[in-house]
């Protein structure tokens, strides 16, 4: 009887054990050409990161036939929740085929451009992970949506897609449910070049990095509520007020609040609405008068530059006033000088904030703030769907999102 008992447990252990499903992982390459993202998808095809998108799409392969997806599935449902601008509205026969097949609309996140396409299934091919390297491939089923290649215009060269993070049917609402993880990713973005590929796990955390081995970076993480918009799948915080020099900027009443706060990564800097913009940069400047900075003539799209030979360098970057995001629930988004301040050219160093273009002042239709990529590298970000909470740490001066080791364990 005891041999026997012995193999039950065996049998069970090893069944607890594989029951649990591991975290998946994918490199995330920064493009120096258009300070885009992407990422591996499968099979040498690279799709661009965008936080703010609902669909996974990527151009149609030769001899594709769209998938039986009629227009009436929750995949088609899932697919169409976010009506595109400028694109036809969803619905049964409203799309380029009148047989209730399913239609959906892949967007470009730069150009705004958009097309209609089918649904197919595809392979997400990436690695399982315990956080710390790399643990064996895994092949997840997914649902795309097929496009034109001329949807790839502005897209960095080599990429076939796009990867969309937001909305029910995003790439981490399927890997949830085809590997039964939990509800949540993590992302960590590099500098990119010399600085190597930061990471995307999908399931959420551990994350540890080569600099500080042992140390799980998630346990550090600070959390703000995630807010959600109507027909806006994107990722809003709540920015309650914005400090330079930890002194609150004046901007005019409630112009944080029209428009709210989001991630985006199609933007490489920054944009501020110009009702928040003004304030905020005549704050900034007077901060920098009174560290006697001297000013350069502006390099577009920036709006203040300043003599870089004559600033001070440090490990946290320029020794220049900081720029905090006050959030929900008394969080801080603290931005020193490697966050605040881009080098563009020698000489010269811009406070990395843009102005938006092509909206008016407390337009409630834009966000007052949108996070671009720049300000977000080397921030731990942990998007938790679940709680609907964002989880932010910014990391150490001494490491960086490229550090993580994608050397596969034993």
């Amino acid at each position: 009887m005891a041999p026997l008992l012995h193999l039950v447990l065996v049998a069970s252990l090893v069944a607890l054990t594989s029951s649990k499903s591991l975290l998946v992982l994918v490199p995330v390459t920064k493009d120096r050409a258009t300070s885009l993202y992407t990422i591996p998808f499968s099979y040498g095809n690279k799709l661009v990161v965008d936080i703010a998108g609902p669909l996974v799409w990527s151009v149609c392969q030769s001899g594709h036939l769209p998938a039986p997806f009629p227009c009436d599935s929750d995949d088609c449902r899932r697919a169409n929740v976010y009506p595109v601008p400028g694109c036809s509205k969803p619905g049964c026969g409203n799309g380029a085929r009148k047989d209730k097949t399913c239609t959906v609309y892949p967007y470009n996140p730069v150009t705004g451009a958009c097309s209609n396409g089918s649904l197919v299934h595809t392979r997400f091919v990436a690695n399982t992970t315990d956080g710390i390297n790399p643990v064996s491939q895994v092949s997840v089923n997914a649902v795309s949506a097929c496009a034109t290649i001329k949807l790839l215009a502005a897209l960095p060269r080599g990429a076939t897609g796009v990867a969309g993070l937001a909305g029910s049917e995003s790439l981490p609402a399927q890997v949830a449910s085809s590997q039964k993880v939990a509800k949540k990713f993590l992302l960590c973005l590099s500098r990119g070049g010399v600085y190597g590929d930061g990471v995307a796990i999908f399931g959420g955390g551990p994350l540890q990095l080569t600099a500080q081995p042992g140390t799980d970076y998630t346990q550090s993480l600070e959390y703000t509520p995630l807010l959600a918009k109507k027909d806006n799948p994107a990722y809003y915080v709540s920015v309650k007020s914005i400090l330079v020099e930890d002194s609150p900027v004046h901007f005019p009443p409630h112009a944080l609040d029209t428009g709210g706060a989001v991630l985006c990564t199609r933007v490489p800097y920054t944009l501020l609405r110009p009702d928040v913009y003004a304030p905020f940069v005549a704050a900034f400047g007077n901060a920098m008068k009174a560290q006697n900075a001297t000013s350069m003539k502006a390099v577009a799209p920036f709006g203040l530059c300043y003599d870089a030979r004559k600033l001070a360098n440090t490990r946290l970057g320029y020794l220049v006033p900081s720029v905090t995001l006050a959030l929900d629930g008394g969080k801080k988004w603290r931005m020193t000088g490697v966050h605040s301040m881009v080098d563009v050219n020698q000489d010269t160093a811009c406070l990395a904030f843009v102005e938006m273009q092509g909206v008016k002042a407390g337009d409630g239709n834009a966000p007052a703030v949108l996070v671009g990529g720049f300000q977000m590298e080397n921030f731990v970000l942990q998007f938790d769907l679940e709680k609907m909470q964002l989880g932010f740490f910014k990391l150490p001066f001494f490491t960086n999102c490229g550090q993580f080791n994608f050397t596969r364990s034993a």
